[in-house]
């Protein structure tokens, strides 16, 4: 067999590429790799060996040096003619899949324990730091994700023989004695070891995903990480304090396990740890005059609380229990603790915080020019105490009181402005979590006796009865949910809560619309509604043309990490804008937030439309193909084994959500597709292009890649046909003198995007 000769860094085959042959190294090495593991093939070793019984890829494999190979054509089925015709081959075959065997299996047993010793490091680490907290006088911060964080857990796992009985076989199989030496026979091992193989890998990406959930804890590029927690730590105790040593300490071991960690990336790695040296070497040098002049700042916002209450003239029976319960609180080491005082102390809490926000908006109704600015900061930034936010914080709060970078007219709104625009009839009420709206709501309330049908025709077009059906229903379960924590929420503005610096994290209508432009210069035609167009006058009978409704974004105010779409359109007109809600301070990145939120819009718009259809494959559409595809993938012949075991892995992810495993998709599809990085299977991608096609810019730049050419081709023929089509109309009409309707030159221009 010929050999053919590959320079150094020339990447022969790619996971999930199609198995043609089987391929012997003349001379060089190869680098294997896969999510978690790589190993090297050496001369004598057979590349592919690992995948045949799969037809597809799992390993990728790149030349490390100057390489000749020879291939030899052999499918599965093939297997056994291929070893018959030589011994040698054979034996080459055997022997290198089973040395490929033991780096692999090596590799799982050192990432179990990594996982293992991974996880105990960093609850070691949080413990520490709360420690060193309370012992300061500081307040715990609790980072958004470590609610979720559990020990590795396996569904399935390796049988505790696989090891020893893959030793006695290589003992077996290799030996000089002809006895095993029987192309069947040796097929068998071939294929058994293949499924064998692709399990442990499967299982390595188990681990590395979890590791790399981990690496994201101690450090990732929002800055909600260990590492940034502990630096803050050594920031506010002092490079002096008796402490400072063990603080560093602690960092070094941080920074030693991310440089371990190859999920990290190594140039935010570089530029976080150059950070930290540079204020490690300028700590202490921040001078008096600016305490001194920071609480010059404050000081009009002493007793903050009391001017709340007094505002919001509730009732003393009711003041007194709100003072109690926040003075619990702030007397709380760590205001995050889930025991069931805490747990029970905060639901209280958040009880109270409503009642008082109601009576204090609805008191702001008929009060709007003198509404004191502490009181607008408990409307806009849940802000009670000058002491549990921080005096800095406080501060910063009063500063831009009157400068809130929201803007109603660009459709982002703080919760105060929302609030109020559904008070003034410009916006109505929102469905509450049951999925009703006010309407619904009062005719269930009529139904169960809890109001009269007088009642009803009253409430209906009380602006007064309609505001407070928001505030009673989206307001506290929207909070919660982009608060991030759940577990650990309060709606009173807390320090501990502060992860990040807050002019960073205001979220502004600039910066929305930022963020949405992104999108849409991706995913075009993320938020087009189709609609009818007639015009019998002209000649017109039925055309559908795209409108554009972008969201209505309300702020909620917390210090959160995530968003929520909370409904795709307003009562029942499809023109009406979606409602989502984000946190005023936004802790994560906005753009990837809003992402998410395009795609759980672009699904729930989907199965509006569709109705009771919109899983029904005979009516194609995005959720029925994707909801198709989720629920056959086993049987899909155009997935190879390792595409079906991440979708069997993201499904897990996903909670089994067939909405949610889209989501993922649509953010990959969005922050990495439309960046030309492939990160979706050939079937999910063929999906979300036909429904969420790429703008013609970013069309332009993929069109040489071979995973888009074929469906970039259907999409450019049906696009062609389109246009062709109101050519067609606008020629009849300039022929009779008729002017093109707008309408209609701007679906064109739309389908020209």
């Amino acid at each position: 067999m010929a050999v053919k000769e590959f320079p150094a860094g020339t990447q022969l085959i790619q996971s999930e590429q199609n198995q043609t042959g089987l391929h012997v190294i003349a001379k060089g090495s190869v680098c294997a790799s896969y999510p978690g593991g790589t190993f090297y093939l050496k001369k004598g070793d057979v590349i592919g060996v690992c995948e045949i019984f799969f037809g597809s890829h799992f390993i990728t494999y790149e030349t490390e040096e100057p390489t000749g190979i020879a291939s030899y054509p052999c499918t599965a089925a093939q297997l056994s003619l291929l070893m018959s015709k030589s011994v040698d081959l054979a034996n080459m075959i055997v022997s290198s899949l089973f040395r490929q065997f033991r780096e692999i299996y090596d590799q799982y047993e050192l990432m179990r324990f990594d996982c293992e010793n991974i996880y105990h490091f960093l609850m070691d680490r949080y413990e520490e730091y709360k420690s060193f907290c309370v012992k300061h006088g500081f307040t715990p911060r609790a980072l958004p994700d470590m609610e979720d964080l559990t020990p590795l857990t396996l569904e399935e796992d390796l049988e505790g023989w696989l090891d020893g009985y893959y030793e006695q076989m290589t003992l077996l199989v290799t030996q000089k004695s002809s006895k095993f030496h029987k192309p069947d026979f040796l097929a068998g091992v071939v294929l058994k070891a293949d499924l064998d193989i692709h399990r442990i890998i499967s299982i390595c990406r188990v681990f590395y995903d979890y590791k790399a959930e981990i690496a994201s804890l101690l450090m990732n590029e929002n800055h909600l990480d260990f590492f940034d927690l502990y630096a803050s730590l050594l920031y506010k105790i002092g490079a002096n304090d008796t402490d400072s040593t063990t603080v560093s300490a602690a960092i070094s071991t941080i920074m030693i396990q991310l440089e371990d960690l190859p999920s990290i990336d190594r140039e935010m790695y570089q530029k976080r740890a150059d950070e930290y040296r540079t204020r490690l070497e300028n700590l202490g040098e921040r001078s008096d005059e600016e305490s001194t002049a920071s609480m010059d700042e404050v000081a009009d916002i002493e007793h903050s609380m009391e001017t709340i209450l007094s505002y919001a003239e509730v009732d003393v029976e009711t003041a007194a229990a709100f003072r109690e319960s926040v003075d619990k609180f702030a007397k709380m080491t760590d205001k995050n603790a889930s025991d069931d005082a805490a747990r029970k102390l905060r639901m209280t809490i958040t009880k109270q915080f409503y009642v008082i926000y109601e009576k204090a908006f609805v008191k702001s109704l008929k009060d709007t020019a003198s509404i004191p600015k502490v009181v607008r900061m408990f409307f806009n930034f849940g802000y009670i105490d000058e002491n549990l936010a921080g005096l800095e914080n406080a501060s910063y709060l009063y500063s831009i009181i009157d400068k809130i970078p929201s803007d109603p007219k660009r459709k982002v709104y703080t919760a105060y402005e929302w609030f109020t625009a559904i008070y003034k009839g410009e916006k109505v009420p929102s469905r509450n979590e049951f999925d009703s709206d006010f309407p619904t709501f009062l005719r269930e309330q009529k139904m169960t006796g809890n109001i009269t049908a007088e009642d009803e025709a009253r409430m209906l077009n009380d602006p007064l009865e309609q505001v407070l059906f928001e505030i009673r229903n989206m307001f506290p379960t929207v909070n919660k949910i982009t608060f991030g924590r759940v577990l650990s929420f309060c709606p009173i503005f807390s320090e501990h809560n502060v992860l990040k610096e807050l002019d960073g994290t205001l979220v502004s209508a600039e910066k929305v619309e930022e963020s949405f432009q992104k999108i849409r210069d991706i995913d075009f035609s993320a938020y087009y509604r189709d609609v009818i167009y007639t015009n019998p006058d002209i000649g017109i009978g039925k055309e559908t043309v795209g409108v554009e409704v972008l969201p209505d974004i309300i702020l909620m105010p917390n210090v959160g990490t995530r968003g929520i779409a909370w409904q795709e359109i307003e009562g029942r007109k499809r023109t009406t804008p979606a409602r989502m809600m984000v946190s005023i301070f936004q802790l994560e990145d906005l753009t990837n937030i809003l992402v998410r939120l395009t795609g759980d819009f672009r699904w729930e718009m989907c199965k509006r439309v569709q109705g009771a259809r919109w899983n029904d494959i005979s009516e194609a559409s995005l959720t029925s193909e994707y909801f198709d595809y989720i629920q056959f993938y086993r049987k899909n012949h155009e997935l190879s084994a390792d595409a079906k075991d991440k979708i069997k892995l993201n499904m897990k992810k996903a909670k089994n959500s067939y909405k949610e495993m889209f989501i993922m998709d649509y953010e990959a599809w969005i922050l990495y597709e439309g960046a030309g990085s492939p990160r979706l299977n050939k079937v999910s991608r063929n999906i979300i292009f036909t429904y969420c096609p790429f703008s013609k810019a970013i069309r332009t730049k993929l069109m040489a890649n071979p995973l888009y050419k074929e469906t970039m081709g259907r999409y450019d023929i049906k696009l062609s046909q389109k246009l062709h089509h109101y050519d067609n109309v606008f020629q009849k009409l300039k022929n009779t003198g008729t002017p093109i309707p707008q309408e209609l030159q701007m679906q064109r221009d739309y389908l020209c995007k």
